[in-house]
């Protein structure tokens, strides 16, 4: 996912970038866990009845732009509830209040706050991602990257597993919300799970590419990412060693997003491209 040079970002400004993420996503944690110890609601919906924006989802974007406000005045933000806002400065903080709405709602802890600081027209395509931090306020890990910096969890330097054949590889994915869009996705499961070790389905696309950066997936695949769900992750993935990109020699986009490390990642995209996995026929 390249872009604009950051030949103007040095290594600390890039550093100062990834703490004000691991801050913000903190402060944005520590917010939406103390509102899941309370009740818990829909507020809205979206692309379908299914998927679901909580009380929870408005309120933690909230304070993430009003702290940005605070603290990066001149930056814009694109935010997966309010949309983009744009700055002066060059740099645009793509930020999802909740990764995982549907596992917030129901308890489940595959849920997160990602925050990321990008360069470039604020789309995964055209954009430089310079730092990121996903927090998963449940079991609290954090997961920061810098561009040309590395990836850690909690200090610990993350890299990706070296690249397993097929039929030993553990795959990520994730489901669309419209009744269209899951047949197909349906579809290319029944086509991979015959071919590999097993697909698991987590929830929160930030969290299975931070996942897949730490070692506990091998490969990851998703259709219909929107820039917010991939902008941390992809990074922090990136950041340890995985390829992320498209099908078709395109980049990691809504159509299709392939993470992984890149001695296997062509092999699963020749198998989604083949499947014709970027479509919903």
């Amino acid at each position: 996912m390249g872009g604009v040079s950051t030949d103007t970002h040095t290594p600390d400004q890039v550093r100062r970038l990834v703490e004000v993420a691991e801050l913000l996503a903190r402060e944005a944690g520590a917010l939406i866990l103390d509102g899941r110890r309370r009740h818990v609601s829909v507020a809205a919906t979206k692309s379908s009845a299914q998927d679901v924006v909580t009380a929870m989802d408005l309120a933690s974007e909230a304070l993430l732009r009003r702290r940005l406000a605070e603290l990066r005045p001149d930056d814009g933000i694109l935010g997966e509830e309010e949309g983009f806002q744009a700055g002066s400065s060059g740099v645009t903080w793509v930020v999802d209040p909740i990764d995982g709405t549907v596992n917030y709602l129901y308890g489940l802890p595959a849920y997160a706050v990602s925050v990321a600081a990008v360069v470039g027209p604020p789309e995964p395509a055209t954009w430089t991602a310079l730092a990121g931090c996903v927090h998963a306020p449940e079991d609290g890990r954090v997961f920061t990257a810098g561009r040309g910096l590395g990836a850690r969890l909690e200090g610990r330097t993350l890299r990706v597993n070296p690249a397993r054949p097929l039929i030993d590889s553990l795959l990520g994915t994730g489901f669309g919300y419209t009744a269209t869009r899951r047949r197909s996705q349906a579809r290319i499961v029944a086509e991979l799970l015959p071919r590999v070790r097993d697909i698991r389905r987590v929830g929160s696309a930030a969290l299975d590419l931070c996942t897949l950066a730490a070692g506990g997936l091998d490969l990851y695949y998703e259709r219909g990412l929107q820039p917010w769900d991939m902008a941390a992750g992809a990074l922090v993935a990136q950041e340890a060693g995985a390829q992320v990109t498209g099908l078709r020699g395109h980049p990691a986009q809504e159509a299709m997003t392939v993470a992984g490390p890149p001695g296997r990642v062509g092999e699963l995209i020749g198998l989604l491209e083949a499947l014709e996995a970027d479509s919903d026929e």
